[in-house]
């Protein structure tokens, strides 16, 4: 199975291949390609060799894919920062956040009122940037060749406490009767509180024998796709790494036909009600006294594009990663 912890292997080979083709240039023209690839800025690389100290990192697991990118990369630029970068979900990066053991905390969700306010408690001010759009998908193993998509109504059959529905047959009498697994990030994460509105409006979801919570989408994938009878949800970026064993599921809402996730429906808000932005939320405080961080948010900005792409994601359009960097610039003021 794919993870994207091969990703620093592929980065890596890409660096060597990189170094090689830069020998048959001329020191000028290496200095000129530098100072281009590091943040668009001619005194970035001097820069980068002065910053030191601590970059930390915690979150959304739909998120750290994205940032995996973005901190590889920065590493390779600034490698006097020590940074570190975990996967908590987007409730636990946020416990952290609010009362300032992380300079950043990635997001599949805005932040709630009551997180807020106890940044606001601890003195911790606390931003959003928008890195990606994403998808939910609702996927099941490929092994799976009875359901090919669900509607709304019928995602709530299978994952509300409420429902009495326990096997595929519940569901649709055509389709076995065979009991149902479900797969499902864990309460603290952002997948799970966005799919919980949007889905099961508020409502709680079942769990017990038949229910796997983790906040390790890796779980989640292996799971689903060794049970023909398995369906879960995460990420785009999750399905995509994995679409050689998942089956992505079409989703209909209303009298609306099914939309399957890709670059365009996402983008386009087409796959609804699953489309959605992931965030970084920055502490304003580490931005202003930690030279690092900001650096490291302008680093982000400028490549999120790519990063998003790279992770399976959706990026924002340029002129929406400039206007976030004009506005973080101002938090230094």
């Amino acid at each position: 199975m794919k993870k994207f912890k091969n990703l620093a292997l592929m980065f890596a080979f890409i660096l060597v291949l990189g170094v090689l083709a830069a020998c048959g240039s001329s020191d000028e023209g290496a200095a000129s390609e530098g100072e281009e690839t590091a943040s668009g800025d001619s005194g970035s690389e001097e820069a980068s060799e002065e910053l030191s100290g601590d970059l930390s990192i915690d979150g959304s697991s739909t998120v750290y894919p994205v940032m995996e990118y973005l901190t590889y990369q920065y590493n390779q630029e600034q490698p006097n920062v020590n940074t570190t970068l975990n996967s908590s979900g987007s409730g636990g990066g946020f416990k952290k956040s609010t009362v300032g053991e992380i300079d950043l905390s990635n997001a599949s969700r805005p932040i709630s009122e009551e997180e807020q306010a106890i940044a606001e408690e601890n003195g911790i001010q606390l931003e959003p940037l928008e890195v990606a759009y994403d998808g939910l998908s609702v996927v099941v193993s490929n092994q799976n060749d009875f359901v090919d998509e669900l509607s709304v109504e019928q995602l709530q059959q299978i994952f509300l406490e409420s429902s009495d529905a326990t096997m595929w047959s519940d569901i649709n009498p055509e389709w076995p009767e065979e009991e149902i697994k479900i797969f499902s990030p864990g309460h603290d994460s952002g997948t799970f509180d966005y799919f919980n509105e949007v889905i099961l409006e508020e409502e709680p979801m079942k769990e017990g024998e038949n229910t796997t919570l983790s906040e390790d989408d890796n779980v989640l994938v292996r799971g689903i796709e060794s049970d023909p009878n398995a369906i879960g949800f995460f990420g785009y970026a999750y399905y995509q790494a994995n679409e050689d064993t998942l089956k992505v599921l079409g989703i209909s809402e209303g009298d609306g036909e099914a939309v399957k996730p890709n670059a365009e429906t996402i983008e386009s808000g087409e796959y609804t009600p699953l489309s959605r932005p992931i965030f970084t939320y920055v502490n304003v405080n580490s931005y202003q006294e930690k030279p690092q961080v900001r650096d490291f948010v302008e680093f982000a900005l400028n490549n999120a594009g790519a990063a998003a792409e790279q992770a399976g994601y959706v990026a924002l359009s340029e002129e929406a990663y400039q206007e976030q960097l004009e506005e973080a610039q101002t938090w230094a003021e």
